[in-house]
């Protein structure tokens, strides 16, 4: 039984606006901002991209292994306490997940990965 299903796809940058713009032309779908740090796209089939604002972003270098790629995953879930506990129990260590009110908490996976578990 899965835990979470995947939320969205969330790429750090240092202008949301302008990389939301790009995908848009590229991939279709709405621009929706949340400040001027994060913006979504949601695609024509529903699929969310999002973008955050990250003042001292490093593009990634590709192919290059020992170079970070620089996205997280959220992962929507409908019981965070439930699936916090799920995503322990496979290994992952807690990075901010303090804020039991907040409605999302970040993990990184066995690998080191951030991730967010995502109130629904």
């Amino acid at each position: 039984m899965a835990l979470a299903k995947l939320g969205a796809v969330v790429l750090d940058c240092p202008d949301p606006h302008a990389l939301a713009g790009f995908y848009a032309e590229v991939l279709g779908g709405t621009v929706e901002t949340d400040g001027d740090d994060w913006v979504d796209l949601t695609t024509p089939d529903g699929r969310v991209l999002a973008f955050q604002a990250s003042p001292g972003h490093v593009a990634p270098e590709w192919p290059a292994p020992d170079h970070s790629q620089q996205f997280h995953l959220d992962l929507t879930v409908e019981d965070l306490d439930a699936a916090e506990a799920g995503v322990l129990a496979l290994g992952a260590k807690p990075l901010d997940a303090d804020d039991p009110a907040r409605g999302w908490r970040v993990y990184a996976d066995p690998a080191g990965h951030p991730f967010c578990l995502c109130a629904c």
